[in-house]
Order: structure tokens, then C-alpha cells, then sequence
């Protein structure tokens, strides 16, 4: 173990005492060293007498409030520390109660105070060194330079609180800091969440309606057809359960039930399947359109295209009263165009948007969650009439190359 290391401990040990006691002790010190040159004179000089021993007092004293009031304590200890050398003179060997206070007053005194007493001490150091016969160059020295180092001692102890202060607001502040980016990732991935149940919820649900609206229908004419629709409405239920276990699995560290590793997120490479879903299930026809050089895109960005397209189809299915759609991907250098298209009523029609425009209902939640995926990729969307009728939706994505300017 090391010297500093064995040290430490008993500094915070010193700090973490009762300052009152602390000071007491540090002025029967100062007290003791003061009147040890006259308790030991040397040959011809007096012995310590009541009146010297008061005067001793009078420097070490009022060092216990040097704390509380460091200033008091530096004049009173200046006012006696004189009248102790003259009454003795010669002068003491050591000015202990002077350095104690020019320690103090420049580690915690404002500058006016401290820059006073140091020139009053240097001053009064110099003129009480009057009083000693003889006093060699040596001694002037001596006495000066121990203030000068008690009083940069202080501005040291000072330094170092200061920096230490600043390093622990420092730690508060990125602590905040950290908390705050804490709490917006994890809004973030609840809004992200929502969205994608939002997303498989919907288009479920709109799929599972459509089918059981028309089972009663042809249930007693046509079973078969009938039975299609309800398996078709199991296997929606299946498809979403399934989706919302992989979207649920983020939230946890263990694997999904069954032992296996979470399933990734759907994207691009998934929209043959879902525009098969979608026409096996709503009898919807859906064509998919694929233009350029397919690019690669960031996780975040296929799960986007992705939800889009469902979202925009849900839609279709539910409001636009359409019979065919039209799924088109036109990949750029640096950009992809995602475009989903009806022959529904668009606009004017019930449910208030066609193909892509009614959001579930009368909400614009649909339009809203479209609009944020993209803004969130760095992207735009837009939506209203088709130029041939319907309804039409557009989504301007960043590849993975350019993602990362269109955010910033």
C-alpha cells in the first residue's frame, strides 16, 4: 500500500470530524508550539510568564472560528501576535497562528480580505523583526517566505476545491444528461412500438372483418367459400400474433417462447407475402412494381417500407371500396420511392381518404403514422388523389449511404 494511499483515508476521516473539534485541537497545538520558546528559554532569556502565556492565547484562540469567521480570526490573531513579540521580544521563532490564518483566508476569504492580510502580515513581520537584536538576514528571510508559502498553501487548497467542485458538477450534469437520453430512447422505442402494433392491429382486424361480413352470407350457400373465410380470419390472427411477439420481444432480454432467437422485423424482401395475405384474405388484387437497381437500407427502413405498404393497404381494404391496387418501388442512387395506389372512391368516398387516406377511421392516425416512419428515416411522404382516380400514397426514403445527411 502506498504512502498517499494509507494518507487518504485519514484526510476524509479529518474532513468528515466535527470542524469545532478539528479547529480546538488545531489552537491547543498552535498554543503549545507558541510557548514552547519561552517554557525552554535559552540562556538569559525569561520563562514563560501569565502574561506571555495570555498573549500566546490571544494568536491560537480565536483559530477555533477560523472557519466560521475567517477574517475575525486573522485580525484578532494579528493584533496579538505583535504585542506577544513585544512583550517578549525577542519576537517568536514561528508565527504558527499567523500562518494558520493566511492558510485559511486564502483558501476560503474573498480576494480583497486575503490580499489585505498578506500585505499587513509581510509588513508587520518585517517591523516586529525590529524588536530582536541582531536579527540576521537570514531570519527576515525565514519569516517572510513562511508566510509567502502559508498563504499559497491556501490558494493551492483553494485551487484544488474549486476543481474538484467543477469535476463533481460536471459528473452531475452528464449523469442529467445521460438520464435525459435515456428517457428519449425509450420514448422513442414506446412510440416505435405503437406504431408497429398500430400497424398489425389494423390491418388484422380489417382483414378478420372483411372475412367475417361476408361468412354469413355464403355460409349457407356456399360452405366452402364460407370455410375459406374463416380460415382466412385464423390465419390473419396467426400472421399478427406472430408479428406482435417479434415487435413484443424487444422489450425483454430472454428469447421468445419456444427457446428461439427473436425473429427480425419484416421489410422489403417481405411484401410479396403480405400483398399475397392481402388478396387471399380481402380478395384485393395487388400488384407489385419494382423499378432500378434495389439498394441496400438501413433495419429502421425496411421495417418503414414495410408498414407503410400495410398501412396504406389496410386502408384500401377498409374504406376505398377498391378492387385493385398497385405497390411500386422505384429505387434511385440515392433515394427510393415507395408508392401504393388504388382504383377505390379516394378522397370524396366514405370513409374519408380511399386507399391509403381513411387512417383507420376519422382520426388521420394512419396519415400520421405514415408521415412519422418516414420523417424518422429521414424521408417524406405525401398523399391525396391518384392521377388516374383513387387514392395514392408516396414515400421518399434515404438509402443506407445517404441516410445518414437527410437526418442531419
Amino acid at each position: 500500500m502506498s504512502a498517499r494511499s494509507r494518507v487518504a483515508p485519514a484526510v476524509d476521516r479529518l474532513r468528515a470530524a466535527n470542524p469545532y473539534a478539528v479547529d480546538a485541537a488545531l489552537a491547543a497545538l498552535v498554543l503549545f508550539a507558541a510557548s514552547l520558546q519561552w517554557m525552554f528559554p535559552d540562556e538569559g532569556d525569561d520563562r514563560l510568564s501569565w502574561q506571555g502565556f495570555l498573549l500566546g492565547a490571544g494568536t491560537a484562540v480565536p483559530l477555533v472560528w477560523r472557519r466560521r469567521s475567517p477574517f475575525g480570526a486573522a485580525c484578532a490573531v494579528s493584533v496579538f501576535t505583535p504585542a506577544m513579540a513585544v512583550h517578549h521580544a525577542p519576537p517568536p521563532d514561528v508565527l504558527y497562528g499567523g500562518l494558520v490564518v493566511l492558510y485559511t483566508l486564502a483558501a476560503v476569504a474573498p480576494p480583497a480580505q486575503r490580499r489585505f492580510m498578506l500585505v499587513g502580515w509581510l509588513v508587520g513581520t518585517s517591523m516586529t523583526m525590529t524588536h530582536k537584536e541582531g536579527a540576521e538576514p537570514f531570519e527576515y528571510a525565514f519569516h517572510l517566505l513562511s508566510c509567502l508559502s502559508a498563504y499559497g498553501f491556501g490558494m493551492l487548497a483553494r485551487l484544488q476545491r474549486a476543481y474538484t467542485a467543477a469535476l463533481e458538477d460536471r459528473a452531475r450534469r452528464l449523469e442529467r444528461e445521460r438520464a435525459a437520453d435515456t428517457a428519449r430512447a425509450a420514448a422513442l422505442e414506446r412510440a416505435t412500438i405503437a406504431r408497429d402494433m398500430h400497424d398489425i392491429l389494423a390491418h388484422a382486424v380489417s382483414l378478420m372483418v372483411v372475412q367475417a361480413e361476408a361468412g354469413p352470407v355464403v355460409v349457407r350457400s356456399d360452405p366452402e367459400r364460407a370455410e375459406a373465410a374463416f380460415d382466412a380470419i385464423a390465419t390473419a390472427g396467426r400472421d399478427a400474433m406472430t408479428q406482435l411477439r417479434r415487435i413484443l420481444g424487444v422489450l425483454k432480454d430472454a428469447p421468445v417462447e419456444g427457446g428461439s432467437a427473436r425473429l427480425p422485423q419484416p421489410g422489403v424482401d417481405a411484401l410479396g407475402g403480405l400483398l399475397r395475405q392481402v388478396g387471399d384474405t380481402a380478395g384485393l388484387r395487388v400488384e407489385l412494381r419494382t423499378t432500378g437497381e434495389p439498394r441496400p437500407l438501413d433495419a429502421d427502413t425496411e421495417i418503414a417500407v414495410y408498414r407503410v405498404v400495410q398501412e396504406a393497404l389496410t386502408n384500401t381494404v377498409k374504406h376505398a371500396y377498391a378492387s385493385r391496387a398497385w405497390v411500386e418501388l422505384l429505387w434511385g442512387e440515392a433515394e427510393l420511392t415507395l408508392t401504393v395506389t388504388d382504383d377505390g372512391q379516394g378522397p370524396g368516398g366514405r370513409g374519408a381518404g380511399g386507399g391509403g387516406g381513411g387512417d383507420g377511421g376519422t382520426t388521420g392516425h394512419g396519415l400520421i403514422g405514415i408521415r412519422e416512419r418516414a420523417a424518422a428515416c429521414g424521408g417524406t411522404a405525401r398523399t391525396g388523389p391518384g392521377p388516374g382516380g383513387g387514392f395514392r400514397v408516396a414515400v421518399t426514403l434515404p438509402v443506407a449511404a445517404d441516410r445518414k445527411a437527410a437526418l442531419g
